[in-house]
């Protein structure tokens, strides 16, 4: 099993924008230094708590910081922007690293993204499939491309000047282009067989329930049926919220206690996600009540903690729920407490991962 990274990222507002973003970047250099095989940020444009508001522009700073580690857009949130600009950022980027991107894509998540773009009243994942299928198609036609959809138009044909290179896109570092992969966020999600049937791999997100997690390989299998591929457990990145202490009092007051970064986060993400009716992202069966929903349950279900020994035997746990998957992506939480936030990276590397894949046989 490979050890990944995934941060929405998510910080108190009433923090320094500036410290944040440096801190983002820290964690992502330091994943590199530690062996972590890949990287994904999110991004949003109107929230003050999640404060990455281009995920490819945030990745390109890293691109020389940063040596081995593949960096991931998680996610380009695609019905809120042109194919055009996406395509050619995401192959600038490529290029800028040779090779190391790998591009999570999604219709976006946060209603006042929606609003703001003029798509709160759209459909969705109408525009996300037609901005995706543009983006492909710009990657491997010629311009002047005249691709036309209900949303979107890509033409260079009244300007393009061939002899110049006027009107034509950049390619890809990667032939025909970076991996795909798109990140789950519903139990049974249909969304992960359409994405498994076009080659794409799941990222199942950390704030599902093990039970719902575990829904995703069967649709995943599903996809890849359909479109005659044969499925493989190393393409499935499972993401979890874990913290790794030396000793387990640590590691329970920063992971639980009242000042926890993980009980902001999961504050956030509730709040948000339960007012979007999506409380059931939460609930272990349907008729369960949404009041049952605090952030103390949240927390209770869907955080790993303790000493390296625990935090092992609790990912083992895990795996033996869920089914095989190929890569564990640490959460990353804002650094309330640094040492503790790199330490705790530290020892998922260095202790927690090799003793994960030794009780698994890997």
């Amino acid at each position: 099993m490979k050890l990944g990274y995934f941060t929405m990222p998510l910080h108190p507002p009433s923090r320094n924008y500036a410290d944040t973003l440096s801190e983002d970047r820290e964690a992502i250099i330091l994943a590199d230094k530690l062996g972590f095989t890949e990287a994904y940020v999110g991004e949003h444009v109107t929230d003050t708590a999640e404060t990455v508001t281009d995920c490819v522009v945030f990745l390109a700073s890293l691109a020389h910081d940063t040596k081995n580690i593949m960096l991931g857009t998680g996610t380009v949130n695609l019905a809120n922007t042109h194919p055009a600009s996406v395509a050619t950022k995401v192959a600038m980027l490529d290029n800028i690293t040779r090779g190391r991107v790998i591009m999570g894509i999604s219709p976006g998540g946060l209603p006042s993204d929606w609003e703001v773009f003029g798509n709160l009243d759209v459909n969705r994942n109408e525009k996300f499939v037609e901005c995706i299928d543009a983006i492909l198609a710009i990657w491997s036609g010629t311009a002047p491309y005249n691709i036309e959809g209900k949303h979107w138009k890509v033409s260079t044909e009244r300007t393009m000047i061939p002899d110049i290179g006027q009107g034509i896109m950049v390619k890809p570092f990667q032939k025909p282009h970076p991996h795909i992969v798109v990140t789950v966020v519903e139990p049974f999600s249909r969304g992960c067989s359409e994405a498994a049937k076009r080659g794409w791999s799941p990222i199942s997100a950390n704030f599902l329930l093990p039970q719902w997690v575990k829904s995703h390989w069967g649709k995943y299998v599903e996809g890849c049926e359909a479109g005659n591929l044969k499925p493989d457990a190393k393409n499935w990145r499972v993401a979890k919220t874990i913290f790794v202490a030396e000793d387990e009092k640590t590691a329970k007051e920063y992971a639980f206690g009242e000042n926890s970064p993980y009980r902001f986060y999961y504050k956030q993400i509730s709040t948000k996600l339960i007012r979007a009716g999506r409380a059931n992202l939460f609930k272990e069966n349907k008729e369960q009540p949404d009041s049952d929903i605090t952030v103390d349950y949240i927390l209770d279900r869907l955080v790993i903690a303790g000493t390296p020994e625990q935090v092992t035997e609790q990912i083992v746990a895990l795996r033996k729920d869920v089914g095989d998957f190929g890569t564990l992506l640490y959460c990353g939480m804002d650094w309330v407490d640094p040492k503790l936030a790199r330490r705790s990276m530290e020892l998922m590397a260095e202790k927690v991962m090799p003793a994960v894949n030794k009780a698994i046989g890997q």
